[in-house]
């Protein structure tokens, strides 16, 4: 009986959850514009989504921002989590707790903080501004998904690269970045992810360049178009793909 109160409750958790996305999923090939009435199965709405210019500029401005985040936060988190990680004072705590701050953060606040930023310091709300945005959400999530690999690791590694002569450079090179490698690929996945489907932020920090989430929205107040609903399932798939990815790389490291 216990078992079956559960699978019933994990049965409609997952149908209030996933139904809504089944359905706008099925609608995206709806020859009809109508919800009500199915018109018959077609591509038609994911061809016209790509010869729509706003479109392809909001993909484009999603993707540069996505990657370029992604770069910058891979580099600056992977640094800050071994920095964080050689330190021998109460220091190192602190930092991890402010480390935290930006992930346990409504997204509407850091949203506003960050344009009230921007605007204090006169720069444009832009591109440029939300890739900086991007970049300061995504660093923490690559920081912590470092630094388990860096605590699994053997303390004197290091210590003995540089007895035999390698620089402090070098040493990292050689032997902390191929021990870490797994985590840092995590962290990337992740905050691309991330940055990938992001709206709040993103429409707090510019004013002038869209990305997908952002059209979606401008989209959801005039009227969802069938288009809309193709740029939403493309959206989905490819969220969830990397997901899967990031989610089956962590088992993987637990395993190991």
């Amino acid at each position: 009986m216990r078992k079956a109160l559960k699978g019933s409750y994990l049965g409609l958790m997952l149908a209030f959850l996933y139904l809504p996305i089944a359905v706008m999923i099925v609608l995206s090939f709806n020859a009809s514009r109508s919800r009500a009435k199915w018109g018959g199965f077609t591509f038609d709405w994911y061809i016209k989504l790509f010869q729509r210019p706003e479109i392809m500029q909001a993909l484009w401005v999603t993707i540069s921002i996505a990657v370029l985040a992604t770069l910058a936060a891979t580099v600056l988190g992977t640094i800050g989590a071994i920095g964080i990680h050689a330190m021998k004072s109460g220091m190192a705590g602190a930092l991890l707790n402010v480390s935290y701050i930006p992930m346990t953060t409504p997204d509407i606040v850091t949203g506003v903080s960050l344009m009230l930023m921007f605007v204090f310091v006169n720069m444009p709300l832009g591109y440029w501004t939300m890739l900086m945005a991007h970049i300061a959400f995504d660093t923490p999530y690559v920081l912590f998904s470092v630094m388990p690999r860096l605590k699994r690791m053997n303390v004197h590694a290091y210590e003995a690269a540089l007895d035999l002569g390698c620089t402090p450079g070098k040493a990292i090179g050689k032997v902390i970045l191929p021990e870490i490698l797994p985590g840092v690929i995590t962290g990337a996945l992740l905050s691309f992810t991330l940055s990938l489907d992001d709206f709040v932020i993103s429409y707090f920090t510019s004013y002038t360049d869209k990305n997908l989430s952002m059209i979606i929205y401008s989209a959801a107040r005039k009227g969802v178009e069938p288009t809309i609903y193709a740029l939403s399932a493309l959206m989905f798939v490819a969220v969830l793909i990397l997901l899967l990815i990031v989610n089956k790389r962590s088992a993987l490291e637990d395993v190991s």
